[in-house]
């Protein structure tokens, strides 16, 4: 796609800490977009690995990539210099481990241009498993009078799918909080979506990578627990509860009481909601049951059967997972051992599922050139 240098600069933020592996795919990608009028601004983050020189290496051939390397100082700090140095009055987000498809910038731009108001616009993505891709699916859910509600129970957006409009957003909204480690996005878009319109492209424009030295694989624990007390914040500042300490309290420890606590706080959720506008409790709906199988697949994560068969007993949602799960945790009230082996079998079913479904890489990414 075609752009005069009249169209908006995006700057592209893209953090990068020991990315050697796949960082040569996600630059091709950035530099390769169809939409040409953009900056990327690459903060090396103190990397150990080869993630310097290649980022030199591709500076060499492209002009528009500025570098930045220093001590390591953490993600945080690191997405809020980048915002500083950003000149763009569009900001897009990007990680050194995903792929952006060649028009991702392209759509997301010509979205801003007919909403001019439009503070923040996501995109669906596709998983990146090894050489497979998994193809992402459309959610009902995207509603745009949603937004703000369903951003009060989880992340709006992969954050590699964003871009932020600075027109839209005042700069004293536009930074990253530190009080809210590893879920510092789903901070930044609850604050935005509570004050301006936001949008999804509710189909894949970037192919997440899923591997073990992820961010979210290695933080997962302190990660639940940032989110479960952003939840709280949330629904207490909309006078929901008083007190949204259960939530906390389970992100503290997994065991019979927390689960307790927090199942009477689902349901008290449930029946408070029922009295909102038909509209607002459709929003309120869809976000409280994203929210119960984060709570599901925190407590899953445990593996203590007995765990997820009193969260499960208690909200009354044993409808709601699959079948061949609830005879393994059936199982496993009385036998643990076999429902773990029951869960472990269905989790690689399901892998396997998803990889016969899924199509190569190869087919539909960008070739990474010679570094």
């Amino acid at each position: 796609m075609s752009r005069t240098t009249s169209s908006p600069l995006v700057s592209v933020l893209l953090p990068v800490y020991n990315g050697e592996p796949y960082l040569a795919a996600a630059l091709e990608s950035i530099l390769h977009q169809d939409y040409k009028h953009l900056e990327v601004i690459a903060i090396d983050d103190g990397s150990t690995d080869r993630s310097l020189e290649i980022l030199e290496t591709y500076r060499k051939g492209d002009g528009r990539l500025f570098i930045l390397s220093r001590e390591n100082r953490g993600l945080i700090a690191t997405l809020n210099e980048g915002l500083a140095l950003a000149s763009g009055e569009l900001v897009a987000r990007m990680d050194a481990d995903d792929v952006a498809y060649p028009s991702r910038i392209s759509r997301q731009v010509a979205l801003f241009e007919e909403e001019p108001r439009l503070a923040l616009c996501g995109s669906g993505i596709d998983t990146l498993i090894g050489t497979r891709i998994l193809r992402g699916k459309p959610s009902p859910i995207y509603r745009r009078e949603s937004m703000r509600v369903l951003s009060m129970f989880f992340t709006l957006f992969l954050h590699s799918t964003v871009v932020y409009n600075r027109k839209a957003i005042p700069e004293d909204m536009l930074l990253y909080d530190p009080d809210y480690p590893h879920a510092e996005d789903f901070d930044l878009f609850r604050r935005i979506a509570d004050c301006f319109p936001t949008a999804m492209i509710d189909e894949p424009l970037v192919a997440y990578r899923i591997h073990g030295d992820s961010v979210t694989s290695k933080h997962q624990r302190q990660m639940r627990q940032t989110h479960l007390k952003i939840v709280a914040e949330n629904l207490e500042r909309d006078g929901l509860f008083d007190d949204a300490g259960a939530l906390r309290e389970i992100g503290a420890a997994v065991t019979t009481q927390t689960i307790a606590a927090v199942s009477e706080f689902m349901l008290s959720l449930e029946r408070r909601i029922c009295t909102s506008p038909a509209e607002t409790r459709k929003a309120y709906e869809d976000g409280i049951l994203c929210f119960f199988y984060f709570l599901y697949q925190m407590i899953v994560d445990e593996e203590r059967p007995e765990l997820t068969h009193d969260f499960l007993t208690r909200t009354g949602k044993w409808q709601l997972i699959r079948r061949r799960e609830r005879y393994g945790l059936l199982a496993g009230v009385r036998a643990p051992w076999c429902s773990r082996l029951s869960m472990a079998a269905t989790r690689k079913v399901d892998w396997l599922a998803r990889y016969m479904q899924s199509v190569p890489a190869a087919t539909i990414l960008p070739q990474q050139g010679a570094v």
